[in-house]
């Protein structure tokens, strides 16, 4: 067996008086796909940014090689080889494609002048994008690209550094199925070529998928790693919870009532000459599946109000609904947690009392003024009943973990009862703990009367959390697939505008 290329001995992080990391040891050999796992707060993402320069040791050590290494900064670690693809997007979304992909390398021309080859830099950043599978111009803005799109331009920027040790944390978080499987096969084609990677990532198939080895963080602390031949969804999530998750997907206790939530012919501002209708029960779960760009998104966001004036028939509960704001939305109790909650569905340097009470404060004014005790005693209740795991209300939610800001995202809106939910991927970037928690509040949500729309680009998501499944190509929808129909097979199918066998 070949010497590592990376060793990690006795690592040991403090943030003020919490320990955040106890002794960790962690390792990689050159061609090899080492997946770290762990629910949020674990340590892994302190670990990896002790090794990307941006946090330093407490104690431990660092060996490249073999041989001793301090990496006091980002540019350090890129000299030693070592590049990291962030979860939440590093981009900047007023520079082009090609821009972003060599954004401080940029190539030059012209002697001492120093300037930017441009047609180079284009032609360079083209090779990367084609060994992505992503077919758009270089010259495109970041701000035109979806999420998903931002986040592939992520990874080609990571690939062109030609990084001996590529750490990738949850560089799927944002793909759909298409772009996952393109992203795998990458991964595959790096570990050929000997490049040594660190996958971590909260969707533990692809974890079975590519990974030679499962190493395991709780609480700070090694708790013991896989091998290949021992890879399995089950393992993996009781190492990493220390306790069996019994009923992970929950399934429906009670029967839904059609004819509750109907739209009719609902034309969205991205494909505007075309009509999607459906309906979604009392106490449904309806999952919505496509590929990237098949608008699902875009008819969520239709439904809220976001696009403005849309042209459809919409009907809660019998009662035909004018939406054309946001507002409208609320006031008839049809609420979004979208896909970006970072940007969209929270304000991550406000308390986590603000967030909850911002879209309802009316409730907590008198005479114009906020009664912040009550304030305080709503948010402490709804976050208590949500398992929110917070020192305080008073907490900023930029320090929270993924899974904490989305049930502040959804303790805001359950705060107003909720008549329709719509989720726009639910459990992104969401350890494994958590999202069986978020599936347990869907479940029970719907159970409680709820409609609910699910619109996720994770297949296992798809088919066990939802009771139906409804399949959009190219701004139409496809077709509707009943429980007992919602196979893979059947779901790609209509996906990529196919109809099912």
């Amino acid at each position: 067996m070949t010497a590592p290329v990376l060793q990690m001995r006795g690592v040991e992080k403090h943030f003020g008086g919490v320990r955040a990391l106890k002794g960790v040891d962690f390792e990689v050999r050159a061609g090899e796909v080492v997946a770290l796992a762990g629910e949020n707060g674990a340590g892994k993402s302190t670990l990896m940014r002790i090794l990307g320069g941006v946090h330093q040791p407490d104690a431990g050590e660092i060996l490249i090689d073999g041989e001793l290494v301090i990496i006091h900064s980002v540019s350090d670690a890129t000299r030693y080889g070592i590049s990291f693809i962030h979860q939440e997007l590093n981009v900047l979304d007023n520079l082009d494609v090609a821009a972003n992909v060599f954004l401080g390398r940029e190539p030059l021309r012209g002697g001492f002048l120093r300037l930017v080859d441009g047609k180079r830099m284009h032609e360079e950043a083209a090779v990367y994008l084609k060994r992505l599978g992503l077919d758009i111009p270089t010259n495109t803005l970041l701000s035109r690209l979806s999420i998903a799109r931002q986040q592939m331009v992520e990874i080609a920027k990571a690939l062109s550094l030609k990084a001996r040790i590529l750490i990738m944390d949850e560089p799927t978080s944002s793909l759909t199925l298409t772009e996952t499987a393109r992203l795998l096969e990458v991964v595959s084609d790096l570990r050929a070529q000997g490049v040594a990677i660190i996958y971590i990532s909260h969707r533990l198939n692809e974890m079975e998928q590519i990974a030679d080895r499962v190493v395991v963080l709780r609480d700070g602390a090694n708790v013991g790693e896989l091998a290949r031949e021992e890879i399995t969804h089950d393992r993996m999530v009781k190492m990493m919870v220390g306790r069996d998750l019994d009923q992970f997907y929950q399934q429906p206790q009670a029967e839904r009532v059609p004819g509750y939530f109907e739209i009719e012919e609902l034309h969205t501002s991205r494909y505007p000459n075309h009509k999607v209708s459906f309906g979604v029960g009392r106490g449904e779960i309806l999952g919505l599946a496509g590929l990237v760009g098949a608008g699902r998104t875009e008819v969520a966001q239709a439904l809220f109000g976001i696009d403005g004036v849309i042209e459809a028939t919409i009907r809660l509960d019998r009662q035909v609904l004018q939406i054309r704001s946001p507002q409208d939305a609320i006031k008839h109790g049809i609420y979004l947690i979208p896909e970006d909650r970072r940007n969209a569905g929270i304000i991550t340097e406000i308390p986590i009392r603000e967030n909850i009470t911002l879209p309802s404060l009316e409730r907590y004014a008198k005479a114009g003024l906020i009664a912040f005790d009550r304030e305080r005693k709503a948010a402490t209740d709804i976050c208590s009943k949500m398992n929110v795991k917070a020192p305080s209300v008073e907490e900023r939610v930029i320090n929270l973990s993924g899974g904490n800001q989305q049930k502040v995202v959804l303790a805001k809106w359950l705060s107003l009862e909720p008549k329709v939910l719509i989720f726009d991927e639910p459990t992104r970037g969401v350890d494994v703990g958590a999202k069986a928690e978020i599936y347990a509040l869907m479940r029970g949500l719907a159970e409680s009367g709820v409609a609910i729309l699910m619109i996720s680009s994770d297949m296992e998501e798809v088919l066990h959390i939802s009771d139906r499944v409804a399949v959009m190509h190219e701004g139409v929808l496809t077709g509707i697939l009943e429980r007992a129909e919602c196979r893979e097979e059947n779901i790609m199918r209509l996906a990529v505008g196919k109809h099912a066998a």
